[in-house]
C-alpha cells in the first residue's frame, strides 16, 4: 500500500521519521525542540513552512576508473 502524502517533510533536513510499536510511522519535526512555534508532529500534508531546508543532494554513485 502506497503511503500518502505529506507535504514537504519528507524532503525536509528537519523531519525525522518515528516508527510505533504496532508499526505505524509518523514524521516528527525536529525544529519543534528548540521553537514552540513548529509543531512536535505536524498535521499532514505540510504544504508551506518557513523553516523548511530542503536535504542536501547526494553525489551521485561513480563508477571507479581504472
Amino acid at each position: 500500500m502506497p503511503e500518502p502524502p505529506a507535504g514537504l517533510c519528507p524532503t525536509c533536513l528537519h523531519a525525522r521519521v518515528v516508527p510505533s510499536a504496532r508499526g505505524s510511522r509518523f514524521l516528527m519535526c525536529a525544529r519543534a525542540k528548540d521553537d514552540p512555534g513548529y509543531a512536535k508532529y505536524p498535521r499532514l500534508p505540510v504544504v508551506e513552512c518557513p523553516g523548511y531546508e530542503p536535504m542536501p543532494e547526494r553525489p551521485a554513485a561513480s563508477s571507479p576508473t581504472t
